[in-house]
């Protein structure tokens, strides 16, 4: 004789997915709304910032702490931890050692957040370290990539890479907000707009044709 007792729970999802520009200008107040509308009282924050980034955009850091001080009253800066940008840091698993290390050093709990500013491959790797830590802190993805903008930052994937294959080890792990600042874009290369651009193309002439006519209309040929 036995029993078997069916056990089911559905979980949904819901976040916003933001534009602006130069978000940590003082007079933009959209991350500070963000953290304020979850709760408005001081919220301690971990930024994770890619190595690439910080250094194409020498006063991000700064400007980091200089918001959060000017906003102190919901925003509670902690520390802002600059990682290795690219794939390789996917590779590395030190390289979410040290952000759980912080985590836990800065006591990031479930009501704090994790924001990860950077291309793909870190949001990724920042993801997953946010999403098994204390199974799972909230995290805010600012992609600074045309491909991360438009693809792989703005879903619910999170992963790196072990054993010779990428994406190996992951979680789905749905963000608390995702911020799209296009003042990131401006000091890419040409073939991260392509790259970008050429993803966006392959969703719209897949699933979206009304997408792929508006990219049609909006496009610019120029003659070689």
């Amino acid at each position: 004789m036995f029993k078997t007792i069916e056990q089911k729970f559905e979980v949904s999802y819901q976040y916003g997915l933001h534009f602006t520009e130069n978000l940590f200008g003082i007079e933009n107040t959209l991350f500070k709304d963000i953290i304020k509308a979850y709760k408005n009282e001081p919220v301690k924050l971990l930024f994770v910032v890619d190595d690439g980034v910080a250094a194409a955009h020498p006063d991000l850091i700064k400007n980091i702490k200089a918001y959060c001080q000017l906003y102190q009253e919901n925003l509670v800066h902690m520390k802002s931890m600059v990682v290795q940008g690219g794939e390789a840091c996917k590779n590395d698993e030190s390289q979410v050692e040290d952000i759980l290390k912080a985590v836990s050093e800065y006591a990031i709990c479930r009501h704090s957040f994790v924001v990860v500013i950077g291309g793909g491959a870190v949001i990724d790797m920042a993801g997953y370290a946010a999403a098994i830590a204390h199974r799972g802190v909230k995290l805010i993805r600012i992609p600074t990539t045309v491909l991360s903008q438009d693809d792989s930052a703005v879903g619910v994937k999170n992963s790196v890479n072990a054993f010779g294959k990428k994406n190996f080890i992951g979680t789905f792990a749905p963000p608390y907000a995702i911020i799209n600042d296009t003042d990131f874009l401006k000091t890419l290369e040409q073939r991260d707009w392509i790259s970008g651009i050429s993803e966006a193309l392959k969703v719209a002439l897949i699933k979206d044709v009304v997408f792929f006519e508006y990219i049609e209309k909006k496009c610019t040929f120029i003659e070689r």
